[in-house]
């Protein structure tokens, strides 16, 4: 038994605060009904004399209890479970070669369509349509990059309709298909170096918003960094309107509380955006573990992904991979340095 409750006092409290954190510690049934719960169990407060506590789920069975059906203790954690069924319909979309409907996965779900639809979205931050979307833009960019022709890469896709994917390709690509299987030539990306309390900073833009901050001790490092991710676009040096891009968010780095409203060109596979948007929803100040946030996007089991996400992040700052940490509250490593983890974290804790 875990110490913080060892005691039939501890145990009782537990249950009265519905503390989650009990679960899986200990069990405990009431008399009058013939069922035991977890401590987080929502149903109505029975009588402190009714109440038995049980080691584990096993124990309160042969004592004659059965599983409540409210909160289930004989089954995974709620949170797990969710998880499972988010993950389940991450895997039906990916192997579908048409969008399965929102009825079709909340029936496989075992859901309505209404409650489906709130969980995936909590726990991807993606609606199914946008997830599949996202998914199919990442097996575009793969094919392409494999030398197919676009009209093959469309199709191998999962797109059925080329003018349907022309439709949303710039927001796919960040630029038109034939332009993004040649390496991107042509294509024009702003960027500037400058400086900040963290070392040098390189900003880089293309039309749709900011798609790179870069952070090091080397501006020629960076500057290589940048070249490297756009091999054939032509890389100029940003205007006065692109140096007060630059200017807010040095501001940003300097003081991260308040915020940053410039447009983001994010780009990545579909579980990379799911990671980011996921690590955008973790508040200035707070942090969250990779377990944690392997949790929120429906993928418990994906806890290195999650970690390789993270590192392969080329928006320092504005996707906050510096706010994830070990289980134990440690940092450990960071793409630009575990120190500028640490001075990041610092500042938003001021």
């Amino acid at each position: 038994m875990v110490v913080e409750f060892a005691t039939d006092e501890a145990r009782w409290d537990a249950v009265v605060s519905r503390n989650a954190a009990a679960d899986g510690v200990f069990y405990y049934s009431v008399r009058t009904t013939g069922v035991y719960c977890r401590p987080s169990c929502g149903s109505r407060r029975a009588h402190r004399e009714n109440v038995e506590f049980h080691q584990d789920c096993a124990a309160a069975e042969a004592a004659g209890f059965r599983p409540c059906k409210r909160c289930r203790p004989n089954e995974a954690p709620l949170a797990e479970r969710r998880a499972a069924v988010v993950a389940q319909a991450c895997r039906l979309i990916e192997s579908a070669d048409e969008l399965p409907s929102l009825d079709e996965l909340a029936a496989t779900a075992g859901m309505s369509r209404f409650h489906f639809h709130r969980l995936f979205r909590a726990a991807t931050g993606l609606t199914p349509k946008a997830y599949a979307n996202a998914h199919r833009s990442e097996r575009m960019r793969n094919e392409l990059k494999r030398g197919e022709s676009v009209t093959a890469a469309i199709y191998d896709a999962g797109f059925n309709s080329i003018a349907r994917f022309y439709a949303t390709a710039a927001g796919a690509l960040g630029m038109n298909p034939s332009e993004f299987r040649a390496g991107a030539p042509g294509a024009s990306i702003r960027f500037a170096i400058g400086q900040c309390s963290l070392g040098a900073i390189l900003v880089a833009a293309s039309t749709k918003g900011v798609c790179a901050i870069l952070l090091g001790d080397d501006p020629d490092a960076l500057a290589r960094d940048l070249q490297d991710r756009f091999p054939k676009a032509a890389l100029v040096g940003g205007d006065a309107e692109f140096e007060q891009w630059v200017a807010k968010i040095v501001g940003f780095v300097e003081a991260p509380r308040v915020g940053l409203d410039l447009p983001l060109d994010v780009r990545g596979t579909a579980f990379q955006q799911r990671v980011w948007q996921a690590l955008r929803e973790i508040p200035a100040g707070s942090t969250a573990s990779y377990s944690e946030i392997a949790t929120r996007i429906g993928s418990p089991r994906a806890v290195r992904a999650v970690a390789q996400a993270c590192a392969a992040n080329a928006l320092a700052v504005a996707i906050p991979c510096h706010r994830v940490v070990r289980n134990d509250q440690s940092l450990s490593g960071y793409r630009w340095g575990v120190e500028r983890k640490r001075a990041l974290l610092e500042k938003e804790a001021q």
